[in-house]
């Protein structure tokens, strides 16, 4: 969707315009937030999540709005921080003190556990950043396919491509992920 489409769309009908931008932007959208919730909020957070972000957009959106021709850029933009607000405000929750009398405590991890889920992490991280340098719509099935565990055929319909093109694309991307990984200096056990 493109600024003229979007300046069309709103002169028609604020309810078209705020339809197609749901119906073109919504997975996309709930790729963002997951990715910032998926280890901190349930699904209905992240839908709650989502439903902000698109309030977030249509509030924003009027005629005077100027996205320099980066509309998926705008959005993207508001998906990020309404996510990371969200996952601050779980986190905030979550948190709670423990007295030392308290017979619920819990032992402390130990250091090798520390450093071992700081190293999955960064492992994780360099995964994420090589799947994004895969580019579209790649990085897109690869993340719908393997973080999401979604079908050829879901995936089709997200993207409009046949399944067949989405298996075919997925079977070249995973190879020049592994490429990607093993330059970075992960080893098999960290891939796909």
């Amino acid at each position: 969707m493109t600024e003229n489409e979007l300046r069309l769309l709103m002169s028609e009908s604020v309810q078209k315009c705020h339809r197609a931008i749901f119906d073109n932007y919504c997975n996309y959208v709930y790729a963002i937030v997951m990715n910032v919730l998926r280890n901190s909020g349930s699904r209905e957070d992240i839908e709650d999540c989502v439903s902000d972000v698109f309030l977030k957009i249509y509030k924003r959106l009027d005629k005077d709005t100027d996205f320099s021709g980066d509309i998926k850029g705008f959005i993207a933009a508001i998906s990020r921080n309404t996510a990371i607000d969200a996952y601050r405000s779980l986190n905030l929750k979550n948190i709670r003190s423990i007295s030392i009398d308290d017979d619920d405590t819990k032992e402390f991890s130990s250091d090798e556990r520390i450093v071992e889920n700081a190293e999955k992490q960064e492992q994780s991280s360099i995964i994420l950043k090589k799947i994004k340098e895969l580019g579209e719509p790649d990085s897109t099935i690869i993340i719908q396919q393997y973080y999401y565990n979604r079908t050829a055929k879901e995936i089709s319909q997200s993207i409009s491509m046949t399944a067949s093109a989405v298996q075919k694309r997925s079977s070249r991307a995973k190879q020049k992920l592994k490429t990607l990984l093993a330059e970075a200096g992960i080893g098999r056990e960290g891939l796909i």
